[in-house]
């Protein structure tokens, strides 16, 4: 099992995070192509915790832009029941995880409920806008949301730098 990511906010009770779970397009992509810096910050990442990009791949570019890179990628077309909306498949696949110990990112109405759930479960919920937009379900369903999907990282990264935005 990886270390983990500790997370100190005061007034809250500490958070580990051991399982980075987001969305691809429009996260950590525009127009399909990879945000520049994302690569490098998920070859730091891996080190304490494991990712898994769940997408609906809208552009079909997620294998190619994230090949070699220490990813697991879900693409929801493949993952049953067929039919089932994107937004509940992403609940049901983030509780494959400890979603108390999930630090979950995306931007889209489709995120939101895998944002709630890792929310309401005490984890970390964050939504981000890289230009193509940011959905009020996502942010309402969110811990918080930040411009760029580098900084979304870098917060993991740093895990300080979420302590003035989330104290209370």
């Amino acid at each position: 099992m990886n270390k983990g990511i500790t997370i100190d906010i005061p007034g809250c009770e500490s958070r580990t995070i051991r399982t980075l779970v987001s969305d691809y397009t429009g996260t950590y992509s525009v127009g399909g192509q990879l945000v520049a810096g994302i690569k490098d910050r998920f070859i730091q990442l891996a080190k304490s915790v494991d990712i898994v990009i769940l997408t609906s791949d809208s552009f079909g570019t997620a294998n190619e832009q994230l090949e070699g890179l220490p990813v697991q990628i879900r693409k929801l077309q493949d993952e049953e029941p067929q039919g089932e909306p994107d937004d509940r498949k992403k609940e049901r696949l983030v509780q494959e995880y400890v979603p108390k110990q999930v630090a979950a990112i995306g931007n889209g109405n489709n995120d939101r409920l895998m944002l709630q759930l890792v929310k309401i479960a005490g984890g970390l919920a964050i939504t981000v806008d890289n230009g193509e937009g940011c959905a009020i379900d996502a942010l309402q369903n969110a811990s918080l949301f930040i411009v760029g999907a580098r900084n979304a990282l870098d917060l993991l990264l740093d895990p300080t730098r979420c302590k003035a935005t989330l104290r209370f």
